[in-house]
């Protein structure tokens, strides 16, 4: 027996999201969606966010262009740029606790997540930053991600784990990882572990000094 949290990174994708929601909806499963803003500017898009918030999926802020990881940048308005354009354009569709995931640059969950100044921006916005414990690998293993995932789940008591909206063919695999879980006893929940969210509303909840560039 374990719960598990689904999420859902790097999207929306007209090319994947569509079966992923079907395919939750059939089961009525409910997940978060991490969008990238510079997709959701999209009007396609868009419309794919807006159907998922419909349904009653969270939607979370992954970042405007998914490319570096914040620890490694050193502007100034990074966040800014980075983080609060993409709640711009996520709008009315957020979560009142203002979810956001960094990006770890292949899932690593190390200092490339977070400098200081993101995590002023995270605590003055009242953002709640959401990591992960479960990192399938899916993107890079359509075919075989299922039976790792389900090792990932099987050895904890809760794991919030990370998939991906992408059109890469990963997601057609989706149906049978949940009928994986379901036979093994899962439990799928929406909530997120307390563990996997070192900033809920703005505090520090947990020690965040693994996630954070060191200072020069």
């Amino acid at each position: 027996m374990f719960d598990l949290t689904l999420t859902f990174d790097n999207g929306p994708e007209p090319g994947a999201t569509p079966s992923v929601l079907a395919t939750l909806a059939a089961r009525g499963i409910l997940s978060t969606f991490f969008v990238i803003g510079e997709k959701l500017a999209r009007p396609e898009c868009r419309a794919l966010a807006e159907a998922a918030h419909a349904a009653g999926h969270w939607i979370g802020n992954h970042t405007w262009t998914h490319s570096v990881p914040l620890g490694e940048r050193t502007e100034p308005d990074i966040a800014e740029v980075e983080i609060g354009r993409t709640q711009s354009v996520i709008g009315d569709l957020a979560h009142p606790d203002r979810f956001f995931r960094p990006f770890g640059g292949g899932g690593n969950l190390d200092q490339r997540l977070l400098n200081s100044r993101v995590v002023t921006f995270l605590r003055t916005g009242l953002y709640s930053c959401v990591l992960w414990n479960a990192i399938p690998r899916d993107w890079e293993d359509p075919e075989g991600w299922v039976e790792r995932a389900l090792a990932q789940c099987t050895r904890q008591p809760w794991t919030l784990i990370v998939l991906h909206d992408l059109p890469t063919g990963a997601m057609a695999a989706l149906p049978r990882f949940l009928d994986r879980v379901e036979e093994a006893g899962g439990r799928i929940r929406q909530d997120f572990p307390p563990a996997c969210v070192p900033i809920l509303r703005g505090q520090i909840r947990s020690p965040i000094e693994d996630y954070v560039a060191a200072e020069d």
